[in-house]
């Protein structure tokens, strides 16, 4: 599994079939850059095409390089392997197939858009939907949420007492699970803190 596509993992699928997942820029960019030294690219989007969520360029650019296949309305239901990562199987949506292919590789380009509506009433959101933490919360925020305690929120938390985000999720973070992981050991240190207190 990958969450980048830089040369070094380019290097690591050279000639293997590789899925990227995702419908975004992100997504587009990383099947055309894998496409140089991959034997094929299988994008997976769960929506029905990459027209509202992709620039026009980019789309052309994929239709027209041979080795990346799109397949719409598709999403990933088994990763499979003893020691690593030996078959991908993913379900056409549209058709209700399940289809299971050898693919060692996949990067996970999705997640731009935060799945957070939900909690907008429950701990303040950025604009863009993502969670706001710790400092990134504004005196409006905190009144907003009548934050009952003297003390400010720790790095991690919400506006929401004893609650903590971390990873993409969260409004400014970096999108590397590297740092989630790293965010996540953070915010145990304050639970543990929160809850001594």
């Amino acid at each position: 599994m990958y969450y980048a596509a830089t040369f070094m993992e380019s290097q690591l699928c050279s000639g293997d079939e590789v899925v990227v997942v995702g419908g975004g820029n992100s997504a587009g960019q990383a099947a055309v850059f894998l496409a140089q030294s991959a034997r094929r690219v299988h994008m997976l989007v769960r929506s029905d095409g990459l027209a509202d969520s992709m620039s026009r360029y980019l789309i052309r650019r994929i239709e027209d390089h041979p080795a990346i296949a799109v397949h719409v309305r598709a999403e990933i239901v088994g990763l499979e392997g003893e020691h690593h990562l030996e078959r991908v199987r993913w379900r056409d949506n549209q058709l209700g197939r399940v289809e299971t292919h050898d693919i060692r590789h996949v990067f996970s380009m999705a997640g731009a858009v935060p799945s957070t509506r939900w909690l907008q009433s429950c701990v303040a959101l950025d604009a863009r939907a993502f969670i706001k933490t710790g400092a990134d919360l504004a005196p409006e925020d905190l009144a907003a949420a009548h934050w009952p305690l003297a003390r400010p929120p720790y790095l991690l938390e919400t506006s929401l007492p004893g609650v903590f985000a971390v990873g993409d999720v969260r409004s400014g973070s970096v999108k590397r699970v590297a740092s989630a992981v790293g965010e996540g050991s953070i915010a145990i240190a304050a639970v543990h803190q929160v809850l001594h207190d």
